[in-house]
């Protein structure tokens, strides 16, 4: 178990890959961004939207950091930017960088880590960068207990 003393200022997470496919992409939009774009339909597969990249982030760095780690909430993002489009079968690559620490000023059992995430295209080309917070607990805390389904498909969307 991470807890917040144990995470470094500069220290890397290499998060994994995660690839996309269209029928991902078009179920995602239908229920959560009916954009044409994402839908598709138009004769050009569909792109990604932005939500969906960073929610396969997300993924990414829940199966990463946060199943080892006494994470308890996130108290926000900052300059979210999509870079790039996401297309169908496209690899993402995810990291996320330790920028800062800091003690929580209204939970003294936790602590509060500034990252970096990022999502790359395979060849180290951005995709998605933004700023996100984590509270995580102090190691003298009581353990937050962290459940994540296995599943990281939409089910009953198609």
């Amino acid at each position: 178990m991470r807890y917040f003393e144990d995470f470094r200022v500069g220290e890397v997470h290499e998060l994994g890959r995660r690839a996309l496919s269209e029928a991902e992409i078009r179920a995602f939009a239908r229920v959560y961004d009916p954009q044409p774009r994402h839908i598709g339909g138009s004769g050009e597969p569909p792109i990604a939207s932005g939500w969906q990249v960073a929610a396969a982030f997300m993924r990414l760095y829940v199966d990463s950091v946060v199943r080892s780690a006494a994470a308890d909430v996130s108290p926000g993002i900052a300059e979210l930017h999509w870079l790039r489009p996401v297309r169908p079968g496209d690899v993402l690559v995810g990291r996320a960088t330790v920028l800062g620490t800091a003690p929580s000023l209204t939970r003294p059992d936790c602590g509060v880590v500034r990252q970096r995430g990022e999502l790359l295209d395979e060849s180290g080309r951005p995709v998605m960068t933004f700023v996100f917070y984590g509270l995580m607990r102090k190691r003298n805390s009581a353990p937050a207990a962290v459940t994540v389904p296995e599943s990281d498909t939409l089910r009953g969307h198609e």
